[in-house]
C-alpha cells in the first residue's frame, strides 16, 4: 500500500459525506500535490475489488456519476435529493423490523440492508427552489 493509497483510503473512511472520484482527487491534491486521476482510478478499482469500499449511483441525481463510501455491514439508507443533490445517510433501527418480516416471509437469510430514497429534502421545501 503506497502512501497516496493510504491517503486515498483515509480520506474515503473518513468523509462525512459520499464522494466522487472528482471530489476525492481534489481533497487528496490538498494534502498531497503529487495525487493524480490514475492514482485514484486505480485506487478505487483495487479497493472495489478487495471488498473495501461501496460504489453507489445514489438515484442517478448526476446522471452516471458514482459515489464512494466505506463498506459497512450496518443497516443504513441514503436519502437522495433531486433538487439540491445533497445526500444524506441515515443508520436506523428502522431496518430491524423490515428484516425480521423479510426473513420470516422468505426464509432468506438478510446479511445487510441498504436503502436508497429519492425525495425533496427539508431545506429546498422550506426554499421552494
Amino acid at each position: 500500500m503506497t502512501a497516496q493509497r493510504r491517503l486515498l483510503v483515509g480520506i474515503i473512511q473518513d468523509s462525512p459525506r459520499h464522494l466522487d472520484w472528482p471530489r476525492l482527487l481534489e481533497i487528496a491534491r490538498k494534502q498531497d500535490g503529487d495525487v493524480d486521476r490514475a492514482t485514484v482510478y486505480r485506487t478505487i478499482a483495487l479497493l472495489k475489488e478487495q471488498g473495501l469500499i461501496d460504489e453507489l449511483d445514489l438515484m442517478h441525481i448526476d446522471g452516471e456519476k458514482h459515489y464512494y463510501e466505506a463498506k459497512t455491514s450496518r443497516d443504513h439508507c441514503h436519502m437522495a435529493c433531486f433538487r439540491c443533490g445533497a445526500i444524506n445517510g441515515v443508520r436506523q433501527l428502522v431496518f430491524r423490523k423490515t428484516k425480521e418480516e423479510m426473513v420470516q416471509q422468505s426464509g432468506f437469510q438478510i446479511r445487510v440492508v441498504r436503502l436508497e430514497v429519492g425525495g425533496i429534502c427539508k431545506r429546498c421545501q422550506k426554499t421552494g427552489s
